[in-house]
């Protein structure tokens, strides 16, 4: 397949690339830069130029496609709310191109999504947290769905090496602006997670499955206590572990206040049943432990 993928040049679009083309697909990658068409193009993909913003050229990149993989978001958290309803414009607007076709499209959720009301990990058969900013790109999906295309949603976990690791890339910063590595309570409130690598994988398989109404689970750990984390960064950053009120945490987080005492354990049992999906990279707290945190931005 000719496949089109936003956030080419991005943590996981990077990784999805090789990933398709060593699958024998062709890909056409979105980028906003010059620097970015020189990357692709010496990786073997199309380059596009385009951005989030410039709906026109989403579209415009779709029509090159038998198939399109939505992975660009905008990670600024302190303006999250602002960021999915963007994702759903940008949804909103590959469906318009896709609407009556054979060709699918894959798009980028969160694992919390399916998070369940008796505190269980999250799984694929859900979706429950309907008034969360993330719910945008989902109900865009069942919007689409409704119009005939052929789309499936791939949740993310915490998606990490040993450079980035999803939330827990600002909360280093934040512990490093604040001398201090902190979690809410006793910290057992759980994070799922898995390797780019793996997740890349995840993606090519499901988008080659082109299942309509599918939901898939990048999760390879189901989760992680926030306190293991914070352990891990503590003793990374050469800081104090420091627990904190639900009260104070909201003062000392900031924006970050919304996630640091939520559970995002999740399951990928049903994911990996339906796609043969296997992860094998290491784990959370290893790359955790190998990161060079001289290298983190203060």
């Amino acid at each position: 397949m000719r496949i089109f993928l936003t956030g080419a040049t991005g943590f996981i679009g990077s990784r999805i690339m090789p990933e398709l083309l060593g699958a024998g697909h062709e890909v056409i990658g979105l980028t906003r830069s010059e620097a970015g068409v020189r990357a692709l193009t010496a990786a073997g993909a199309q380059a596009h130029l385009g951005n989030l913003e410039d709906l026109a050229s989403i579209r415009a990149g779709a029509e090159r496609a038998d198939a399109v993989i939505h992975t660009a978001f905008d990670h600024d958290f302190s303006k999250y709310a602002a960021s999915c309803e963007q994702d759903r414009h940008v949804i909103d607007a590959l469906g318009a191109v896709l609407a009556g076709s054979e060709r699918p499209l894959l798009i980028t959720s969160a694992v919390i999504m399916g998070a369940s009301d008796d505190g269980s990990p999250a799984v694929e058969t859900l979706f429950t947290v309907r008034h969360h900013p993330r719910s945008s790109s989902e109900l865009a999906g069942e919007a689409l769905l409704e119009r005939g295309v052929i789309l499936s949603v791939v949740r993310l976990p915490q998606v990490h090496d040993t450079v980035k690791q999803g939330l827990i890339t600002p909360y280093v910063e934040l512990a490093r602006e604040k001398g201090v590595v902190a979690y809410v309570g006793e910290g057992e409130n759980r994070w799922s997670a898995a390797h780019v690598l793996d997740v890349a994988q995840l993606y090519r398989l499901a988008v080659e499955r082109a299942e309509p109404g599918a939901r898939y689970h990048a999760v390879a750990e189901e989760g992680v206590t926030l306190r293991e984390i914070a352990a891990s960064v503590a003793a990374g950053l050469d800081l104090p572990l420091c627990s904190l009120s639900s009260e104070e945490a909201s003062h000392h987080f900031g924006w970050f206040a919304m996630f640091a005492a939520t559970d995002m354990s999740a399951s990928g049992a049903r994911t990996r049943a339906l796609l043969g999906w296997e992860p094998s990279g290491p784990g959370l707290i290893g790359d955790l432990e190998r990161m060079d945190y001289s290298s983190v931005a203060a």
